[in-house]
């Protein structure tokens, strides 16, 4: 009995007559053959000499009144595509996707109920699309974040999906234990995830973003991506501003307080806006130059970055007067600088900041605004209703 080979990512398509377009079997009688045809008969799908198949189509190559005995699919190199025949002999399917624009060599042999040997071969050639878009999945593999960290998928520079139902169907997120979420779309090119609630502390993350070969209504997936990442301890950073404090809690329980100068009160466009954020970057030292308000060259410590709208955590000596008593800030957060390194050390990049007390809210233009929604307007941004 021969040995059935499959392999490298490809599809198959059935064998189809030029005339008809109906499958073509192995044992059919040609015309004006009087002879009794064997009885076994394969049929491939997709068909001899296809053209243009889907990477993604399943490839099956099937027998009826007999068992297959061989079945080999290769690639242009020669190289096996990976596949299996069922465990009854009357079919072969393969188990890797195809690549594109590539053609492949199929060959099947069975034997019929009648004792009589038929055989199946062609090639086909798949898919070769114009545009073919890649994606990103944030957090990378083994990353350690906050309770507040979301999942992004981001498609390449000047790519917006046009199927967006497509691409979240090709997403799946796998949580220990199980975790509450969905996905939602914040631009035309990116797709987040967020759990209804903040991340149990040390939930293991795994990100599968099966993209390759998914027709995005202008253009196909290039590859898939995923990541697997870790959740770390439960730590949440609060500020209402009319305190003058940062509290750090701690797995629920308060860990830390420290003194803090905050955005001006009387300036909106100065406050610190209310809202839960996370930080983004972590820069041992920041540049806080802003030739609007007549400053450059401004360098701060341990600085902790909330928003892409202007907002940080960072020290500031140089505001110390203020710090614990009054708001005088364009909007971050100071801290007195062993205060600010002694939170730098313990923070992780996901880690909720909650803002309360503040005259203006914070614009759900910043690059990381998946905690500015309510869970019922997030679910809605989703392209699966």
């Amino acid at each position: 009995m021969g040995t059935f080979l499959l392999a490298g990512a490809l599809v198959l398509t059935g064998c189809t007559s030029k005339d008809s377009g109906t499958p073509l079997g192995v044992g059919d009688k040609p015309a004006g053959d009087t002879g009794p045809a064997p009885k076994a008969k394969i049929v491939a799908d997709p068909g001899v000499d296809a053209k243009d198949v889907p990477v993604l189509k399943p490839i099956r190559i099937s027998v009826t009144d007999g068992q297959l005995t061989d079945v080999s699919v290769t690639n242009a190199d020669g190289k096996a595509v990976k596949g299996e025949v069922a465990a009854d002999k009357l079919s072969w399917a393969n188990s890797e996707h195809l690549g594109y624009g590539k053609t492949y060599t199929y060959s099947a042999k069975a034997m019929g109920s009648d004792n009589k040997p038929v055989e199946l071969k062609g090639t086909f050639t798949t898919m070769n699309p114009a545009k073919q878009a890649r994606a990103t999945v944030n957090p990378i593999d083994n990353a350690t974040v906050g309770v507040g960290m979301p999942i992004s998928v981001k498609f390449q520079e000047g790519f917006a999906p046009k199927d967006k139902a497509a691409v979240e169907k090709a997403l799946k997120v796998e949580t220990t234990p199980k975790v509450e979420g969905s996905w939602a779309w914040l631009s035309a090119s990116q797709v987040d995830w967020r759990p209804k609630e903040y991340w149990p502390a040390n939930t293991k993350v795994n990100v599968s973003a099966n993209l390759y070969g998914v027709d995005f209504g202008n253009g196909y997936g290039k590859s898939d991506v995923t990541s697997k990442f870790s959740i770390g301890r439960n730590q949440v950073l609060k500020v209402n501003t009319p305190d003058h404090k940062l509290l750090v809690y701690r797995n629920g329980s308060l860990a830390a307080t420290y003194p803090s100068s905050n955005g001006s009160d009387a300036d909106p466009d100065r406050n610190t806006p209310n809202g839960t954020m996370i930080v983004m970057t972590r820069e041992e030292v920041g540049d806080f130059s802003n030739p609007k308000y007549g400053y450059t060259n401004v360098k701060k410590k341990w600085s902790l970055r909330i928003s892409n709208h202007g907002e940080y955590i960072h020290e500031n000596e140089e505001n110390r007067a203020n710090i614990g008593r009054n708001n005088t800030s364009h909007g971050c957060v100071n801290l007195l600088e062993s205060d600010a390194k002694a939170l730098f050390d313990t923070t992780l990049l996901g880690d909720p900041v909650e803002v309360t007390g503040a005259k203006a809210s914070m614009p759900t233009t910043s690059d990381v605004n998946d905690w500015l929604f309510s869970w019922d307007k997030w679910k809605s941004m989703s392209a699966l209703k």
